[in-house]
């Protein structure tokens, strides 16, 4: 007889114990993908509070740093998301979503020399990646609230170049053109702002603005 054989009696008792430790695992793997899906579906206490359960069991849990780092970003806790992002950071230098998600805690928090350290980091480590859009919003931002309005004329356009829907952002691009005195340029990216929102007020008053000072000269 072969000796890897069972007998019946031992083949029902395994069979047993798998069936009752099934649901343990589905428990498990659920849970491992509840504080993304709690984000995803704009639950951030309760992602936050899945993150803080995950990291007391396995502090080492990078995914779990980075969701808890997602949602108190979105909850305004800049502080508290602070310490899991450098926590995160130790666990992996080059993680690209954790040093971007540091580069959006410390734009909130008006630190705008390590924001655009961050920001350029990123933009280093993943020229093409999934946050690299954003990324060249907050660099353009950050060059606006510094007053370095043709630096943040060539971040915005690299913005609107990777999306080219957003009005918003040209309102800002052109923003940062009429500072910057490129009136006829300020003019091009208001009028392709109104062109994909008709009624965008801050785009609307910018393009008035600029006519009536190119008006004047």
């Amino acid at each position: 007889m072969n000796k890897l054989s069972l007998k019946p009696a031992g083949l029902f008792r395994i069979s047993a114990l798998l069936l009752l430790l099934l649901p343990v695992f589905a428990v498990r793997a659920q849970n491992q993908a509840d504080a993304l899906v709690e984000y995803r579906a704009g639950n951030f206490e309760r992602a936050v509070q899945i993150c803080r359960d995950e990291i007391t069991v396995n502090a080492s849990k990078l995914e779990a740093h980075v969701v808890i780092c997602w949602s108190l970003v979105r909850l305004g806790r800049y502080e508290e998301a602070l310490r899991y992002a450098r926590a995160g950071r130790a666990l992996n230098r080059y993680d690209t979503r954790i040093t971007e998600i540091l580069g959006e805690i410390c734009y909130y928090q008006g630190r705008n020399a390590e924001a655009l350290q961050y920001f350029q980091e990123y933009a280093s480590l993943a020229p093409e990646g999934g946050r690299i859009d954003m990324v060249y919003y907050f660099i353009g931002e950050i060059y606006i609230r510094t007053g370095r309005f043709r630096h943040a004329d060539i971040a915005l356009s690299t913005a609107v170049r990777w999306m080219p829907g957003n009005a918003a952002w040209w309102t800002r691009l052109a923003y940062a053109r009429e500072r910057a005195g490129d009136l006829a340029e300020a003019v091009n990216a208001y009028g392709q702002a109104l062109s994909l929102n008709s009624q965008l007020a801050d785009a609307r008053r910018g393009l008035d603005r600029v006519r009536q000072v190119m008006d004047r000269q």
